[in-house]
């Protein structure tokens, strides 16, 4: 694109979930809004590619909860405007120990809540989901508003919808500088726009554009593994059988959560994950040093051997996806990576940025 010829109201950087987003909620609200993105669309470079995410109202935090309902009206009007379908109700099956501290705060949220939820003894889990085995001692809570949403359809729907009010979608930009100031002004391998704020929700690359502004927050990029798991029979764990998303909790030998959702992106194939990664450089995702430390498939592959026994216990399939998650100083709470989190809320968070 050429030079920019008159001023707008907002760039965004980042054309993930949460720059489109935020570039949806300008836009509605009547804003003249450019959103850049580095690379061609669609592609798998991030953090917001694939075909789902797991969405849910079962949080430990009361206000994540409470803030999930307007989170499911912005998605359902989404949908609407779209005219597609971008989530499945399937339910969310957590998995603890009976005494696990946070299995029990996220049961008293969701009643607290009235979001409605059933918890599943051992026996009557074994009754629900057969091919769902459980340790001595633990137990299920069933959150009947979780599911699954359509990540990759999403992404589509909320450019598209940027482009009919009016917006621009310019991808294959890379910026290549900010000059702050009255107006902005970002320079792209494609051209130069000014406008009177700028919004950045680049993930990985954040830093590498505010680093020459003298300013580093303090992030972590993680290479995720995103496993798939061969079922033994064909749609056994799919939402045909009325198989829900799952959340393990602090299950051994695992320290982090484990996730797992119904099959379906790839035929006989499950999706089961570990919440957690290496560290890397955005720009090295693909290196083959970035391969080295597979100690989550182990995690994983325990884990599918002793509770979902029809899945192979190898996976068939690894696809790489990046996590930006802040480095808590000693003493502060961690922040919880983007699969479970940052998908659900940002629809909300974004229309209180925009407005």
């Amino acid at each position: 694109m050429a030079a920019q010829k008159d001023l707008c109201d907002a760039i965004v950087i980042g054309a993930g979930i949460q720059g489109c987003f935020t570039a949806y909620h300008l836009a509605k609200h009547r804003k003249r809004v450019i959103l850049l993105e580095q690379f061609f669309l669609p592609h798998s470079r991030g953090s917001s590619h694939g075909q789902s995410r797991i969405i849910r109202r079962a949080y430990p935090e009361d206000f994540y909860t409470q803030m999930m309902d307007e989170c499911y009206q912005i998605w359902a009007q989404l949908e609407h405007e779209a005219g597609t379908q971008l989530h499945r109700q399937t339910g969310l099956l957590l998995l603890g120990m009976k005494e696990n501290s946070e299995l029990k705060t996220i049961q008293a949220t969701l009643s607290r809540r009235g979001v409605e939820h059933q918890c599943l003894s051992a026996e009557e889990l074994k009754q629900r989901f057969p091919n769902v085995l459980l340790a001595r001692g633990e137990v299920g809570v069933l959150d009947k508003s979780g599911g699954v949403l359509y990540a990759d359809k999403a992404l589509r729907a909320l450019q598209d919808a940027i482009r009919h009010l009016g917006g621009l979608v310019c991808d294959g930009e890379k910026v290549m500088e900010i000059k702050p100031g009255f107006p902005v002004t970002v320079k792209s391998t494609a051209g130069s726009y000014q406008a009177k704020s700028l919004v950045i929700t680049a993930g990985p690359w954040t830093n590498q554009l505010l680093r020459p502004l003298g300013i580093e927050l303090p992030l972590q990029t993680l290479r995720i593994n995103v496993c798939y798991w061969r079922e033994k029979v064909p749609g056994s764990y799919g939402v045909s059988q009325a198989f829900p998303c799952f959340l393990g909790l602090g299950l051994s030998p695992a320290p982090h959560h484990i996730y797992g959702l119904p099959s379906g992106e790839y035929p006989g194939l499950m999706k089961v994950c570990y919440h957690h990664g290496n560290n890397v450089d955005p720009e090295e995702r693909d290196c083959p040093e970035a391969f080295s430390d597979f100690q989550d498939v182990q995690i994983l592959g325990c884990f599918v051997r002793d509770h979902l026994p029809d899945l192979e216990p190898k996976p068939a399939l690894l696809e790489p996806c990046l996590y930006t998650v802040r480095v808590w100083a000693a003493g502060q709470a961690p922040l919880t990576a983007p699969e479970n989190r940052g998908r659900r809320q940002n629809s909300a968070l974004l229309r209180l940025t925009s407005n």
